[in-house]
């Protein structure tokens, strides 16, 4: 079981990028997954996630409006689309994956500053 995040690195205020997670050894389309963050000094906290079936997506209000949750079960990938960035997004952002009745799977994590 492997969930692989990338797409971090350093961006200007208010610019754009792209997280993705790769995943193995699972069947994604049976999975919830999503994205927290851990600020420096701070708390990991939920940034957004999308169910299976639906594919219903929740984002934390901090993050509305300017970031994209989107799976895509067939290449076994999740992907945080985050635009408009801020200071404040300055993060490592952890991929998850869960279902009912067993332990929440946990990507290595991938950093993010903006700063100018």
């Amino acid at each position: 079981v492997q969930l692989q995040a990338s797409g971090g690195g350093l961006v200007q205020p208010g610019g754009s990028l792209r997280l993705s997670c790769l995943t193995s050894g699972f069947p994604l389309d049976y999975y919830a997954i999503g994205w927290f963050r851990q600020p420096p000094g701070k708390e990991r906290e939920p940034v957004s996630c999308i169910s299976v079936g639906d594919g219903t997506t929740n984002y934390a209000d901090s993050v509305k409006g300017r970031f994209t949750i989107s799976r895509d079960n067939a290449k076994n990938t999740v992907s945080l689309q985050m635009n408009s960035l801020k200071p404040e997004d300055t993060a490592v952002y952890y991929c998850y994956a869960e279902i009912s009745f067993t332990p929440t799977m946990w990507g290595q994590g991938t950093q993010v500053t903006v700063s100018s």
